[in-house]
């Protein structure tokens, strides 16, 4: 009875230090990811980067599918382009907040 009722006064503090973690946004300091634009998709404001390891997310160098914060964010993109990026994961996907062309 005694391990139930730590249980229950536990339980509560670990449900509420969880709610807000699954999309915390990248700290305005966070280094950019490197890529190069595969893929371009404004009807559906995505975009296909093949690109470096993205540091704030833990994510290894591969090619794929990102959501795009802002569909302005894709106008001037083209397949070939060299970019600097920052990606956030929110909702079980990712989203490309922030583009700069590499120089």
């Amino acid at each position: 009875m005694k391990i139930l009722s730590k249980l229950l006064v536990a339980l509560p503090i670990v449900i509420v230090s969880t709610i807000g973690t699954a999309a915390t946004p990248a700290p305005a300091d966070a280094k950019l990811s490197t890529g190069e634009v595969r893929k371009v998709d404004l009807t559906q404001s995505k975009l296909t980067i093949k690109h470096g390891p993205i540091d704030n997310l833990g994510m290894p160098a591969m090619t794929m599918v990102f959501n795009a914060g802002k569909a302005e964010l894709l106008k001037d993109l083209k397949p070939g382009d060299n970019i600097k990026f920052r990606a956030e994961a929110a909702a079980g996907t990712l989203i490309v907040t922030e583009i700069q062309a590499a120089n």
